[in-house]
């Protein structure tokens, strides 16, 4: 029966689904071609259907994603996203949708997703290298003043590409209705993309804006352009047409194309040609020249990239030629978008990213050029000219102060508006540390000192000599650790660390004044370290005692876990006696003495005499070392020759730590009887801690107290009428002596003594 329902209803939804499926194919078919605005209705049709699936509902959230519409996205991807089908990029574009609509905390939630599902994937990468990233943008306060221009319609608007005399700019926008000719782009049902040419007013609106010649306008998209330094040629992007004929690749896609015109002394585009790395198979785009006219950006989704739109460069050799596009990498690609490239007259890189981690949408960053012209740190622009929506076309004029750029936020006119803004504080190009080395007492300054920069590896990076200010100086990148380390003759080195991880973006200096004390010829120096790792300790408290004059210092270790102690007032033959008290919480106090004397100029090492690791604290005495059974014979309680050696090696504890208090137990198994069992365990018990009693300072702290078989650590009682099955090994478990740490001498209780034998 259950087989004939199954064929029965496969054979039922075999017919009743083939008009769906014929829908479903029909909407696959524009969504392969980019059609999303006739996919996004046939999809709607099919929800609920037969042939309704997570796969399709993904199709649909992408289209609206694409068309625009981030809360039908979001609807849509919510109904999906949780099915084995959905893939890294349904959790992305989830991610955005959500973040444009304002929902940044789960948003957060599904970027962790993406990097949970590919860790190499860029997107998550840059996203958990980054989680506070709101809080650092906020960080870097206004930078820009910004103002929606007048020039702006209901329809799309955006550019704002500088002619090179800066009187006009050049701008894409869809307002001019065709006659005649289809005026809708499938993949959002809007008009295609005109270039117009404006008037710069003195405030940086736009006005005049007259449509550029026919010639130039195609019925298809027109896009960003640039001119080239020396207003001889225009580089522009428009849809891929042959002879009036548009070409589409093996998908039926109609990509972008780089052209290029010359321009004549009456400012008309001439000898239109297409460059040479265009492909019908992929598109080329949104052009950008340096000021030396040698390097043409662009932004191009060609294989061998990083996914979706990367950013490219292309050398312009002399002739006319091209060199080969080069991909600008993974520091500025991901495998997002990467669209709208422009470079400053002044280095700098600008383009717009949703691959990188940003407030929504396309953001717009930044490459800082150093000084040799080279990228260094990458930026978020901040607010107010990034948004949760798309912001883009950021372009910039030559006084590197003023210029333009695209947004779909809130408040604008229509579609995309085009902004200008005001550069209010420089992006910082270069970063240094700067310093003063002087003495430690005197305060006076130490011209001559010598002073490397290191990595956080050790390595030296570069090496000065202070000044005759003392004053000393190293150009530094963003985002690293680095520690600075100073030697002086007849001074002590000394070093200090510092980082430019997370820096407020606007500044330019760190300041790391060094202080070196005076070598007078005598010092103690110790290392406090991790006896388990041998690690240095950092914040370890250390008080030093001077026997002799009774003088009193407390230190508390750096980084490096050490210190030091010029001994000005000690003499070549005099003696030195000092105690030792070394603190760090979570670790056992420590005291030691040590004597010497100086028979020689120089530095003693405290740490090469005594030992003066530090033991993380226990509860028991068998985590820091090794204690075999302690034995007895039958029915007796003095100590043997073999529980004397295990018994001393609680004796070495308890005089490295001369403030640690320790309860001696001693367990049998349930054999004999509960009487008798406390009886011998307590003798047993109380004779080992006589035992130690006599070998340890303070005796008083180690008390023994026998348990019997009141604590078993297993189920292998035997009193009374139970019958234990119990092998030996079993029993054996029960039989032991326990070393309970009840105090650390911090006056802090770590282990809570229950013994009714404690001492009082």
């Amino acid at each position: 029966m259950k087989t004939i329902l199954l064929i029965l209803s496969i054979t039922f939804l075999s017919f009743s689904s083939l008009a769906q499926t014929g829908k479903l194919k029909k909407a696959d078919n524009y969504y392969s071609k980019l059609a999303y605005s006739y996919a996004a209705p046939i999809y709607e049709e099919l929800i609920g259907s037969e042939v309704d699936s997570p796969k399709l509902k993904s199709k649909l959230a992408s289209s609206y994603y694409n068309m625009g519409d981030m809360i039908n996205a979001e609807k849509y991807y919510a109904q999906m996203i949780s099915s084995n089908e959905a893939t890294k990029e349904d959790f992305f574009f989830y991610a955005q949708a959500l973040k444009q609509i304002g929902n940044y905390t789960e948003s957060d939630r599904w970027m962790a997703k993406v990097n949970d599902t590919a860790q190499a994937d860029l997107r998550g990468i840059s996203f958990i290298e980054n989680t506070s990233y709101v809080q650092q943008i906020e960080k870097q306060g206004i930078r820009f003043t910004i103002n929606n221009l007048s020039i702006n319609t209901a329809f799309a608007d955006f550019g704002g590409y500088p002619s090179v005399d800066s009187k006009s700019s050049y701008f894409v926008s869809s307002r001019r209705k065709r006659v005649a000719v289809q005026n809708e782009w499938s993949w959002d049902s809007k008009r295609f993309l005109d270039l117009y040419k404006a008037s710069v007013e003195t405030d940086k609106q736009l006005s005049n804006a007259e449509l550029i010649t026919k010639r130039v306008n195609t019925r298809f998209h027109e896009g960003p352009l640039c001119f080239s330094p020396d207003n001889k040629t225009v580089f522009f992007t428009r849809n891929n047409i042959s002879k009036g004929k548009n070409r589409r690749d093996q998908k039926g896609i109609q990509n972008l194309k780089l052209f290029k015109s010359t321009i004549d002394a009456e400012g008309k585009w001439l000898n239109e040609e297409v460059l040479n790395f265009n492909s019908t198979e992929y598109s080329v785009g949104h052009p950008s020249i340096s000021t030396d006219g040698k390097t043409l950006y662009f932004a191009s989704d060609m294989p061998g990239g990083f996914g979706g739109a990367d950013i490219y460069k292309v050398n312009l050799n002399p002739d006319g030629t091209y060199g080969q596009p080069v991909n600008m990498g993974k520091e500025i690609n991901t495998e997002g978008q990467e669209m709208f490239p422009w470079i400053s007259s002044d280095g700098n890189l600008f383009f717009s990213s949703n691959g990188h981690v940003g407030l929504g949408g396309l953001d717009v960053f930044v490459m800082l050029a150093d000084k040799n012209g080279a990228f260094g740190k990458m930026m978020n622009v901040g607010k107010p000219l990034n948004s949760q929506n798309d912001d883009f076309a950021f372009t910039m004029n030559p006084d590197n102060k003023t210029g333009y750029f695209s947004s779909n936020r809130e408040g604008g006119k229509g579609d995309d508006d085009i902004y200008s803004y005001t550069l209010l504080k420089p992006f910082k190009t270069s970063l240094s540390v700067q310093g003063i080395i002087t003495d430690l007492r005197t305060k006076e300054i130490l011209p001559g000192a010598t002073v490397n920069l290191t990595d956080d590896k050790g390595k030296i990076i570069q090496t000065v000599t202070a000044d005759e200010k003392g004053t000393y100086s190293f150009d530094v990148e963003p985002e690293l650790n680095y520690k600075v380390e100073v030697t002086k003759d007849t001074y002590f080195d000394n070093s200090g660390t510092f980082t430019t991880i997370n820096l407020d973006p606007t500044l330019e200096v760190i300041t790391k004044d060094l202080n070196l004390e005076k070598d007078p010829g005598l010092s103690l120096y110790a290392l406090i370290t991790d006896k388990k790792s041998g690690l240095p300790l950092e914040g370890v408290i250390l008080t030093l005692i001077d026997n002799i004059t009774g003088e009193k210092t407390t230190y508390t270790t750096g980084a490096s876990g050490d210190f030091r102690k010029p001994l000005a007032d000690k003499k070549i033959d005099n003696q030195g006696s000092y105690n030792f008290i070394v603190q760090k919480e979570g670790y056992f106090t420590k005291t030691v003495t040590y004597n010497t004397k100086f028979n020689k100029p120089g530095q003693y090492n405290v740490h090469e005499a005594l030992d003066l690791s530090l033991d993380a604290e226990v509860k028991d005495l068998s985590e820091l070392v090794k204690i075999n059974p302690i034995n007895f014979d039958l029915n007796k309680f003095n100590i043997r020759a073999d529980a004397a050696k295990e018994l001393d090696k609680i004796v070495e504890i308890m005089n490295k730590y001369p403030n640690m208090v320790v309860e001696l137990g001693s367990h049998t198994d349930c054999r004999a009887s509960i009487k008798y069992n406390e009886t011998l365990s307590d003798k047993r018990a109380k004779a080992s801690a006589a035992y130690i009693k006599a070998k340890i300072t303070n005796p008083s702290r180690i008390y023994g107290k026998g348990y019997g078989e009141s604590r078993l650590l297993n189920d292998c009682g035997c009193e009374g009428n139970v019958k234990s099955t119990c092998s030996e090994e079993e029993h054996q478990l029960n039989r032991r002596t326990e070393f309970k740490v009840i105090s650390t001498g911090n006056d802090k209780v770590k282990v809570t003594n229950t013994s009714t034998d404690s001492f009082k």
